[in-house]
């Protein structure tokens, strides 16, 4: 691997002198209308939570096509595909195919001009042709390199997948102990550089009673209204600026019928913080204000008299449903060097960025890792009005091929 002896700075050099490069770095440029056409394809595909099936069969077509080796889908979803080189080393890109969006949910996607509208075509659509593109490039324009580079779409990045489809390429996989950087590309944009990973704990808290009907079962324990008193007090729950701590109640579900008293009720909260001492606090509290509001329905069932007549069959469970690992890129990383090289050589200005993504699985685990942008914009993400706007990909495409070779080397 000689071009990892030299500095990140001069390895981009070499790698600029390269005619292949420079031919790849101009086909970026000429291709946008099928790389639109891959990405309103890709986000007309449903993909939600534990159901990427249809997208990983048309990734992994598209895959063959770019020229990459030994594509296969993995047992969980993922979708892999291989350019060989030199060592068993390799240098891992990847995007999420998921998106937050549940089965059924209207994907009314579209083009208008440069824009194209629609559920996940920005959040992940723009990652995923990003991760196609660059692929694309190194086929037609015969970019060889030194370190085998590994091209990962990869399931259950969003919502209840809790990285699923990372924590199985690092745990599980048979590329597990190779991968030595990890290059993520998570949406749009061109201006960040994710490599500090924030941690999130979420749980679905769940109420149960003996229900009955609203009339003649009148001042039974009802599990809405714990609920209901649970997120008030929990909601009162002081958290810091610095660190940074925030929660969210995201779903709350319970009852059959407006005249019924539910036998069940249930939600789903999300806490996030740099600080994992935060986050351990708000679980506490999350805790404490349900056993109050379980003692406080109790109290009010003496008080109407029914707990003699009917026992109360009250009961709560606090159920764990993600667990998102925190870590933290040393500032000397080769990885970020790399990076750093070549948004100085694009004349982009790009800022560090803690948050949520794929890249906290190898973050966790020591390994170097960062998350960019596919290029272009985006808004509405997580949202039936989100877009994305091709204007500006260009460069984004072009700052993920060069970091990928400023990594790789150029055989």
């Amino acid at each position: 691997m000689p071009d990892l002896a030299y500095g990140a700075a001069e390895t981009l050099t070499r790698v600029l002198g390269v005619p292949q490069v420079r031919a790849a770095l101009g086909w970026v440029r000429t291709q946008e209308a099928q790389i639109a056409q891959w990405q309103l394809e890709l986000s007309r595909i449903p993909a939600p939570p534990f159901g990427e099936a249809s997208r990983s069969e048309w990734l992994s077509a598209r895959f063959r096509e770019a020229g990459l080796e030994g594509v296969t889908i993995d047992e969980v979803g993922n979708v892999i595909g291989l350019r060989p080189g030199l060592g068993r080393q390799c240098i891992s890109i990847s995007a999420h195919i998921d998106t937050v969006f549940p089965a059924g949910t209207p994907l009314n996607v579209r083009q208008v001009g440069s824009r194209l509208y629609g559920p996940g075509v920005s959040d992940n659509g723009a990652g995923v042709v990003a991760l196609l593109a660059v692929a694309a490039a190194m086929r037609v324009c015969q970019v060889s390199h030194t370190l085998p580079i590994l091209f990962v779409g990869n399931v259950g990045e969003e919502g209840e997948g809790d990285l699923r489809g990372m924590r199985h390429l690092f745990t599980a996989s048979p590329w597990k102990d190779t991968i030595l950087y990890s290059l993520v590309l998570d949406g749009a944009g061109s201006d960040t550089i994710v490599s500090e990973a924030l941690g999130s704990r979420r749980f679905e808290v769940i109420v149960r009673g003996p229900g009955g009907h609203s009339w003649s079962d009148f001042g039974a324990p009802n599990p809405i209204l714990v609920l209901a008193r649970a997120m008030n007090s929990f909601a009162q729950t002081p958290v810091p600026s610095s660190p940074k701590t925030v929660f969210n109640v995201g779903v709350v579900r319970g009852g059959t019928s407006v005249n019924s008293i539910p036998e069940s009720a249930s939600m789903r909260i999300d806490i996030r913080s740099t600080s994992t001492a935060e986050m351990e606090r708000l679980e506490d509290s999350l805790r404490l204000s349900l056993d109050r509001a379980l003692e406080e329905e109790l109290q009010a069932v003496e008080k109407r008299g029914l707990a003699s007549r009917r026992p109360s069959g009250l009961s709560s469970e606090v159920v764990p449903i993600g667990n998102r690992p925190a870590g933290e890129l040393h500032a000397s990383a080769h990885i970020l060097q790399a990076i750093t090289a070549v948004d100085s050589y694009l004349g982009n200005a790009a800022q560090i960025h803690r948050a949520s993504t794929d890249a906290n699985v190898p973050l966790s685990l020591g390994r170097e890792a960062i998350a960019i942008g596919g290029g272009g914009t985006g808004g509405g993400a997580h949202t039936l009005q989100e877009w994305f706007d091709c204007t500006g990909r260009e460069l984004g495409l072009r700052r993920i091929l060069l970091a990928l070779l400023t990594l790789s080397g150029v055989g």
